[in-house]
C-alpha cells in the first residue's frame, strides 16, 4: 500500500502517438494530423537496416559488403540454403538482417552477395574436405539479396494481394502437359501462361508423350481421323502457336523433339512446370542423364500422376544455363495480375478470334480475381 501523502508513482512513459492511440488514449482525427505512418517511413526503415549490416558486415570482416561474391540460390531448406558460385556449392545461413529488408523470403533463382566461413573449404561438390556434409555446419552467410529481374508465385497469392515467390531470376518456363496419363487440361496451360508473362517469363508450350497417340502426332500433317483427343490438342496447339507461342512434341521412349528441347533451353534459365505426372522429370533426364531425377508412374486408380519433386531445385546444364525442377502444381499465382489488365493476357479474347475453350478459361480467371 503506498504511504499517505507520497506521489503517484508514474506508469512507463509512452514512446509515441500511435502507442496512445492503439491504447485509445488518442482519437482518429488528431492522430491524422500529428503522425501518419507511409510506405516511405517503411522504405526509410529498411534503407538503415541496409546500412547498418554492411557497417556491422565491414567491422566484422574488414571490407565492403559490395565486394563480396555474388551467388545463385539452387535449393531452399527450413533453416538453410545452398548457394551456386562458379560451379561450386556453399550451404548458407542467411543473416538476419537479410530477412528483415526482403519483401519476401529467400526462394530458388535469387542471386546474393555471401561470405564464406574462413577455414571451411567446400569442394566442388559442396561437401568439406573430409567427405562430409553438415547441415548444422555452414559455409557461408547470406548478406544481401540482389534485386529480381522475374518472379515466379505460388498459388495462394492468385490474386495478386501478397506475393509469394517460389523461382526468381528464371528468363522462360517450359509447361508441359500430356495428352494421355494424364489428360491434358487446356485450362491450366492459360493459368500457366498467364503466370509467365506476368512474372516476366517467356513461355514454352510441350505437348509430351505423343508415343502415346498415333503417328499424326508425329507428323500433324498426316490425315486422322480416329482420334478426337489428337484432333482437338492439334487444333489447341495451332491456335496458341498462331499466337506466337513457340510448341514442342516431345516423347522420351521414342526420342521425338528432344534436340529442339534441348537448343531452347541452352545458355538459359528455364523453370520447368506441369501437372504432376506429365513426365517433367523423365524429360529432364533425357535432356541431361546425368541429372538423375526421380522419376514416378501415374496412379492407375486416379489417372492422376504421383508427385517427386517436392521442392524446387536449380540444376545447371552442360549446355550452359540451368533449369528449375518445380513440384507438380495445379495453380500458380498471377502477381500483378487484375481484372483491369486481365485482356493483356488474353489479346484473342479481345480481339474476338478466341475459340469457346480460351473464352472459357478467361471468364474462369476472370471469376476468382473478382472473387
Amino acid at each position: 500500500m503506498a504511504q499517505m501523502g507520497s506521489k503517484p508513482k508514474k506508469g512507463p512513459r509512452e514512446k509515441d502517438l500511435t502507442s496512445r492511440y492503439l491504447s485509445g488514449g488518442l482519437d482518429e482525427d488528431r492522430v491524422d494530423a500529428q503522425e501518419r505512418f507511409k510506405p516511405r517511413n517503411k522504405l526509410l526503415a529498411q534503407e538503415k537496416i541496409v546500412r547498418t549490416a554492411a557497417v556491422r558486415a565491414g567491422e566484422e570482416s574488414g571490407d565492403d559488403i559490395q565486394t563480396l561474391p555474388i551467388g545463385q540460390v539452387i535449393q531452399i531448406y527450413s533453416r538453410y540454403c545452398e548457394v551456386d558460385y562458379q560451379g561450386t556449392t556453399f550451404l548458407c545461413v542467411v543473416r538476419k538482417t537479410v530477412r528483415q529488408i526482403s519483401e519476401t523470403q529467400l526462394v530458388v533463382g535469387d542471386r546474393v552477395r555471401f561470405r564464406p566461413v574462413e577455414g571451411d573449404k567446400p569442394s566442388e561438390h559442396g561437401q568439406h574436405s573430409d567427405g562430409s556434409r553438415k547441415k548444422d555446419s555452414p559455409e557461408a552467410v547470406v548478406e544481401l539479396a540482389l534485386p529480381r529481374e522475374t518472379v515466379l508465385t505460388r498459388a495462394d497469392s492468385f490474386k495478386g494481394v501478397e506475393q509469394h515467390p517460389i523461382v526468381a531470376n528464371a528468363q522462360q518456363m517450359l509447361i508441359v502437359a500430356s495428352l494421355r496419363e494424364p489428360r491434358v487440361k487446356w485450362g491450366l496451360i492459360d493459368r500457366m501462361l498467364v503466370a509467365a508473362l506476368s512474372g516476366g517469363l517467356r513461355p514454352i508450350i510441350c505437348l509430351n508423350k505423343v508415343d502415346l497417340v498415333t503417328a499424326a502426332a508425329v507428323n500433324p500433317a498426316e490425315p486422322n481421323n480416329a482420334n478426337p483427343d489428337l484432333d482437338e490438342a492439334e487444333a489447341v496447339l495451332a491456335h496458341y502457336q498462331s499466337m506466337g507461342y513457340e510448341i514442342l512434341r516431345t516423347s522420351v521412349p521414342v526420342e521425338i523433339g528432344l534436340d529442339h528441347v534441348r537448343s531452347l533451353l541452352a545458355g538459359r534459365e528455364t523453370v520447368v512446370a506441369g501437372h504432376s505426372g506429365v513426365g517433367k522429370s523423365t524429360l529432364l533426364n533425357a535432356i541431361q542423364p546425368a541429372l538423375q531425377l526421380r522419376v514416378g508412374d501415374v496412379s492407375r486408380y486416379t489417372a492422376k500422376g504421383r508427385h517427386t519433386t517436392t521442392s524446387a531445385r536449380r540444376y545447371p546444364l552442360d549446355t550452359g544455363g540451368a533449369v528449375i525442377d518445380t513440384p507438380g502444381v495445379k495453380l500458380f499465382g498471377l502477381w500483378g495480375v487484375t481484372p483491369e489488365n486481365l485482356p493483356d493476357f488474353f489479346p484473342d479474347v479481345e480481339n474476338g478470334t478466341a475459340p469457346e475453350w480460351r473464352r472459357t478459361s478467361y471468364e474462369r480467371i476472370l471469376a476468382s480475381l473478382n472473387g
